[in-house]
């Protein structure tokens, strides 16, 4: 398996080098068109990006996190979640890198064959970065209303949020 993903890029290219060739296209202004369009596209969400990181860095350097979670400490404690996993639950919808880092955490200090990491890899899959689509890709093509697509996406979420504790409670 590890020589036959060593060949596949190389034999990709060289297969659309030849199919190029076969259909008289002029490959490498192919090329260098599309290596405009992207630096266009970088350029063009690159704002946005900015925003993202400043707004997550703003909402993490302001504690809300964990007084919020404070409140709801009793809560869980009730329903059996635990405490440490929110940050991820809570931030999952923001920011796959944030949430990531705390995933990676949850590993080092608990294991990933804890519960609290089967979790925490459960949450991972069940949910997507709906902020973070909506600001990076919604801005690259353009779109100025997001319409509906910020309440069914954090829906989406939650209800993603919901599967995995309601699965990994049972399963594990």
């Amino acid at each position: 398996m590890n020589t036959f993903s060593k060949i596949v890029i190389p034999v990709f290219i060289v297969f659309v080098i030849f199919y190029g060739f076969r259909k008289k296209i002029n490959i490498y202004d192919a090329f260098l068109e599309g290596a405009k369009e992207g630096l266009l596209i970088s350029f063009n969400i690159f704002p946005s990006i900015i925003a993202m990181v400043f707004a997550i860095n703003v909402f993490l350097d302001s504690n809300f996190v964990n007084e919020f979670l404070g409140v709801l400490s009793p809560v869980l404690d009730i329903i059996n979640i635990p405490l440490e996993i929110m940050p991820m639950a809570l931030l999952r919808p923001i920011s796959g890198t944030a949430s990531l880092a705390i995933m990676n955490d949850i590993f080092i200090n608990y294991g990933p064959d804890s519960y609290i990491g089967r979790l925490a890899s459960v949450l991972q899959g069940c949910t997507d970065t709906t902020i973070y689509v909506l600001a990076l890709y919604f801005s690259s093509i353009g779109v100025k209303k997001i319409r509906y697509s910020l309440g069914v996406g954090l829906f989406a979420d939650l209800v993603g949020i919901t599967v995995a504790f309601l699965i990994t409670m049972l399963f594990f």
